[in-house]
């Protein structure tokens, strides 16, 4: 199962925009696409979700739908990324086929020893720093954060782990040598959809810096 190092999180005012930004992360050369469409029901996600599928006609991506398990299920999305207060993973699991992605919100050692019992496909450590993206912010953990929660699990037995929460570019080289596997990026990457090389900047620093993570 292969895992992008770079992830892109929509936002948007609206579905209309989400999807006008998941467009132009596409043309981007992005390859991994998670729809976060707050506040809005299943029919609705479910309906975003198709035409962003469509898109695959053009674009090779993998496609996950944030937090809700009966839209991915209704579509030919690849998987659900579920927060810590969401639909439990071996709830998930029994929902959607075996090959479905399954990622997984982590903020401290024990979220993340959880993740890894669970037999999540990836993990979203974090936030970073603080976002303007998410409301009801997890704790900080910062760098220092990260490299206690690293340090003190064995990368051999876990699955990615990517950093997530007010993420940008410059991040990269740091969190790479603590020994993350790779990045999520929502408004940041927005801000650079007018640079068309942005996409070979960020895998430059992805695969050009140390990292302790092996899969």
């Amino acid at each position: 199962m292969n895992i992008s190092p770079i992830q892109y999180i929509s936002s948007g005012v609206n579905a209309e925009q989400h999807f006008q930004h998941i467009q132009q992360a596409l043309r981007q050369g992005v390859d991994w696409i998670q729809l976060r469409l707050k506040d809005s029901n299943t029919a609705e996600k479910v309906s975003l979700a198709r035409r962003i599928l469509e898109l695959k006609k053009q674009y090779t991506f993998t496609f996950i739908i944030n937090d809700d398990v009966a839209a991915v299920a209704e579509t030919d999305a690849d998987g659900v990324h579920l927060g810590l207060n969401d639909m439990p993973v071996v709830e998930a699991r029994k929902i959607l086929h075996t090959e479905k992605i399954i990622g997984g919100t982590a903020n401290t050692l024990p979220d993340v020893l959880q993740r890894i019992d669970e037999g999540c496909n990836y993990i979203g450590l974090g936030p970073l720093r603080q976002t303007t993206t998410k409301e009801k912010l997890s704790p900080i953990l910062g760098f220092a954060g990260y490299a206690s929660i690293i340090d003190a699990i064995d990368l051999a037995l876990a699955p990615p782990i990517v950093a997530i929460g007010g993420i940008a570019d410059l991040d990269i080289p740091p969190l790479k040598e603590i020994g993350l596997y790779g990045i999520a990026l929502s408004k940041h990457m927005q801000d650079n959809f007018y640079n068309p090389q942005y996409m070979v900047y960020l895998n430059k620093l992805i695969h050009e810096h140390e990292t302790k993570h092996r899969r």
